[in-house]
């Protein structure tokens, strides 16, 4: 590998196994501007099936679940790219292949001068019922809209429109939404 190519996560076979940490655990993660892990405390090094050595330097996608929609992440950058923070729900995979879900609130770090320096993610076990009754047909639905339409960015424009139908339909804005699944 050169230096300036990017490691790319590993091609796992997905096992259909779902992960769990318990409900006062919180995983965290900090990540540079180019979202390359700076730090992982043991939560999450225990849920991705990752060491220290494996993760830090890498890009934080290393565990992001093929099937996760690509509308989520568009919309996470975007909102913490312009200095907000942002609460989403995340499927994720282990190294090992098997998944996990979080809610993540994504924030912003910023310098004494007020630029943003990187990135910092807490995330907690989120409700098993607002994942098996909202979010996961939600994203199956936005994960088959991105598929139909090639993966490419005109299909996240589509799926992205079906994203914020939903929330218009439930809540007044996207933040607004994530807190009516979990009160």
């Amino acid at each position: 590998m050169t230096a300036t190519s990017k490691p790319q996560a590993p091609s796992l076979s997905l096992t259909g196994k779902e992960r769990t940490f318990a409900p006062d655990d919180i995983i965290v993660t900090k990540t540079d501007l180019g979202g390359r892990i700076t730090y992982a405390n043991d939560v999450f090094l225990s849920i991705s099936a990752l060491t220290e050595e494996q993760a830090l330097g890498q890009p934080h996608s290393l565990i992001r679940h093929p099937h996760m929609p690509k509308c989520v992440f568009r919309l996470l950058w975007e909102t913490i790219k312009d200095g907000r923070e942002i609460f989403a729900y995340v499927l994720n995979r282990a190294t090992t292949g098997d998944h996990y879900w979080v809610l993540a609130h994504v924030t912003p770090t910023f310098d004494a001068k007020g630029a943003v320096t990187g990135y910092h993610s807490n995330r907690r076990v989120p409700k098993p019922e607002v994942i098996s009754g909202l979010i996961k047909p939600l994203y199956d639905q936005l994960y088959q809209i991105e598929q139909s339409h090639g993966g490419g960015p005109a299909s996240i424009q589509h799926s992205m429109a079906v994203l914020n139908d939903t929330v218009r339909q439930k809540a007044s804005d996207y933040e607004s939404f994530i807190f009516s699944t979990n009160p």
